[in-house]
């Protein structure tokens, strides 16, 4: 049996000075290719769209109404149209280029693994601070920091070149080495908790904002490995600094 014919259409969207949402430009498309009437609904900041789904019992945007019922958001108004949904645009491109680059990098100065992750760390702050704003408004859509705190979006990518120049310079001649370890192991462990909430207990199919806020990665797997990786390096750092501590108060 088909489908009843759609009315009373209302579409509500990401629509800010720093996000345009893509799905919900093509539920928009998609609605205006069908000859569909329908209210365009935008929501223009980022506390327009927390409250929308607070009240609607709902962790992504867009959403498509008819009347009184919830279809859902682009794939779902695809298939209740019976068209073909279309997919989203991944790449993994930009995560091989760091990690190879660092890879080559450090291979030719004959540096560790220490040395590694600090070039890898340093390659990803640099993306970010390409287009702060661009990676702030993509991080804050799955940190949980970044959700109550909005400037610590900005200052992540900063103080991830910081974490990242520590690991390169020999922090430990400096005493900074305990410092550069707990930021490390800080910033590892709040993205895990981030990227596993938004992956696997909300299912949000979202971006990566791990080498910047344009780019086309997938969040998952690989952005959990990131930060799990971080947080390790973080840990090693400081468990050579609390032995060396615990040598010297004992003799």
């Amino acid at each position: 049996m088909a489908e009843p014919a759609l009315s009373s259409v209302r579409l509500y969207r990401m629509e800010t000075p720093e996000h345009a949402c893509p799905w919900g430009r093509r539920a928009l498309a998609l609605l205006r290719a069908e000859g569909i009437p329908f209210e365009d609904r935008p929501l223009r900041s980022q506390a327009e769209v927390e409250a929308f789904k607070h009240a609607h019992g709902v962790t992504t945007t867009p959403q498509v109404f008819a009347g009184v019922e919830r279809i859902g958001g682009y794939s779902e108004l695809a298939k209740r149209l019976g068209v073909a949904a279309e997919t989203a645009e991944v790449s993994y491109a930009p995560v091989i280029a760091v990690f190879l680059s660092a890879v080559l990098i450090n291979l030719a100065l004959g540096g560790g693994i220490r040395s590694f992750m600090g070039l890898a760390i340093c390659l990803l702050a640099m993306l970010k601070l390409m287009d702060i704003a661009a990676f702030a408004a993509s991080f804050r859509k799955y940190d949980l920091l970044t959700k109550r705190w909005r400037v610590w979006g900005k200052l992540y990518p900063g103080v991830e070149l910081l974490v990242g120049l520590g690991m390169l310079r020999h922090a430990e001649a400096m005493g900074l080495n305990a410092l550069v370890g707990v930021t490390a192991l800080v910033l590892g462990v709040m993205g895990m908790v981030s990227v596993g909430k938004a992956v696997f207990v909300d299912h949000l199919a979202l971006n990566c904002a791990c080498v910047g806020g344009n780019s086309r990665t997938p969040l998952g797997v690989v952005s959990f490995a990131e930060n799990l990786i971080m947080g390790l390096m973080g840990l090693a750092m400081l468990i050579p600094s609390g032995m060396a501590q615990a040598s010297g108060g004992a003799l």
